[in-house]
C-alpha cells in the first residue's frame, strides 16, 4: 500500500538530531519490514484491481473513482523502498536531493489524492441516494473525468512544498538526512528566521490537516450518514451489511490518518518526546495498511465486482499457465459490470 500518503514523517528524524542520530531499534524494526511488505502487497494487489478495473469492466463513474483512488496508492507504493531503505541505514539518505524531493511529493500526492477521491465516492453515493433524478441527468463518465482531472491538478497543487522545502543535509558525521527545511529561502538573523521557519511549519501544519483530514472526514461522515438515515426511512434494505459497511469506511479512515495527524502536531514541539515515538510507530502501521484495505473494503462489497476479479484472475493464471487455454474464457469474462 500505499502509506498513503505520509510524506513528512517517514524521512524526518524522530529526534532532534540524529541523536546522536539513529532511529530508536523498536522504529527501524517496525518501519523496515512494514514498508518493504506493504510495497510488495501494494503493488502485487493494487495492480491487480487496477487491471480488472481499466480492462474487464465496462467504464462508468464509479469505476473511472475507484481505478483513480487505486492509482494513487500503486503510485506511491513505488516511493516505499526507498523509504524502507532510508531506516534500514539508520536514516542516512543515499538517493540524493532530486529523490529527496521527489519521494516526499510523491508520498504527499498519495495522500491527497487519496483522501479526495475517498471523499469524491462518498459525494456520488450521497447524491445517487438522495438526489436520484440530478444524478441521471447529469451524473456521466464525461463529467467524473473533469471532477477527476481537477482532483489530480489540486493534490499536486498541494504536494508543490515538499518540492520546495525538502532538501539534503550532511551531517558531522557525514551522514545524510532527507526533512524538511523551511528556513532555505530566507535570509536574514537567525531569530527572526527561526520565528519565521516555525510559522511556516506551523501553517503547513493547519493546513494539510484541515484540506487533508478535516474536511474531507466531515465530508464523508455527512454523506454516509445522510445515506443511512434515507435508506431507513424509505426501508429499502431489509439487512445491515451497508450500514456496517457505511460506518467501517467512516471509522477506518478516521483510525488510519489520524496517528498521522497527531504526529505532524507534536514534531510542532521543539522536544521529541515517547508519545511522538509511539505515534510514528502508528502511523507507519495505519498508513502502510490504509493503501490495501481501503480500495479492498470498497470493491470487495460489490457483488458484481467480486466474480469478475476472480474470473479475471483464473483466466489470467490459465492463460500463462495453460497453453491450450481457449479464447471463450476469456471473452466470457470480458462482460460489462458495474460495482
Amino acid at each position: 500500500m500505499d502509506l498513503i500518503n505520509s510524506s513528512d514523517y517517514l524521512l524526518h528524524n524522530s529526534t532532534s538530531g540524529r541523536n546522536s542520530t539513529l532511529l530508536p531499534e523498536l522504529v527501524k524494526m517496525i518501519a523496515v519490514p512494514l514498508l518493504f511488505t506493504s510495497f510488495l502487497i501494494g503493488t502485487i494487489i493494487n495492480g491487480l484491481y487496477l487491471w480488472v478495473l481499466r480492462f474487464k469492466m465496462k467504464k462508468t463513474v464509479n469505476i473511472l473513482l475507484f481505478f483513480h483512488l487505486i492509482l494513487s496508492y500503486f503510485v506511491s507504493a513505488f516511493t516505499l523502498p526507498f523509504v524502507a531503505t532510508s531506516y534500514l541505514q539508520n536514516n542516512h539518505w543515499r538517493f540524493g536531493t532530486v529523490m529527496c524531493k521527489v519521494v516526499n511529493s510523491t508520498l504527499s500526492l498519495g495522500m491527497f489524492t487519496s483522501v479526495f477521491f475517498l471523499s469524491a465516492i462518498s459525494v456520488d453515493r450521497y447524491l445517487l441516494v438522495l438526489h436520484p433524478v440530478w444524478s441521471q441527468l447529469h451524473r456521466t463518465p464525461r463529467s467524473v473525468s473533469i471532477i477527476i482531472l481537477g482532483i489530480w491538478i489540486s493534490a499536486m497543487a498541494l504536494s508543490m512544498p515538499y518540492l520546495f522545502f525538502r532538501e539534503t543535509q550532511e551531517n558531522d558525521d557525514k551522514t545524510v538526512t532527507c526533512q524538511n527545511n523551511y528556513t532555505v529561502f530566507i535570509n536574514g538573523e537567525h531569530e527572526k528566521m527561526k520565528i519565521l521557519s516555525e510559522k511556516i511549519h506551523l501553517a503547513c501544519f493547519i493546513g494539510r490537516f484541515l484540506v487533508s483530514f478535516l474536511l474531507p472526514f466531515f465530508i464523508i461522515t455527512f454523506c454516509y450518514e445522510r445515506i443511512s438515515n434515507k435508506v431507513k426511512e424509505r426501508s429499502w434494505l431489509k439487512s445491515n451489511k451497508p450500514f456496517r459497511v457505511m460506518v467501517t469506511a467512516i471509522i477506518s479512515f478516521f483510525v488510519c490518518w489520524m496517528p498521522y495527524h497527531i504526529y505532524q502536531g507534536l514534531k510542532l514541539t521543539s522536544s521529541q518526546s515517547q508519545l511522538s515515538l509511539l505515534f510514528l510507530i502508528f502511523t507507519l502501521i495505519t498508513t502502510s495498511f490504509n493503501s490495501l484495505f481501503s480500495p479492498t473494503l470498497y470493491l470487495c462489497t460489490g457483488e458484481n465486482f467480486k466474480k469478475i476479479f476472480k474470473k479475471s484472475i483464473l483466466a489470467l493464471f490459465e492463460s500463462t499457465f495453460n497453453e491450450d487455454s481457449s479464447a471463450e474464457r476469456t471473452q466470457n469474462v470480458n462482460s460489462e459490470a458495474d460495482i
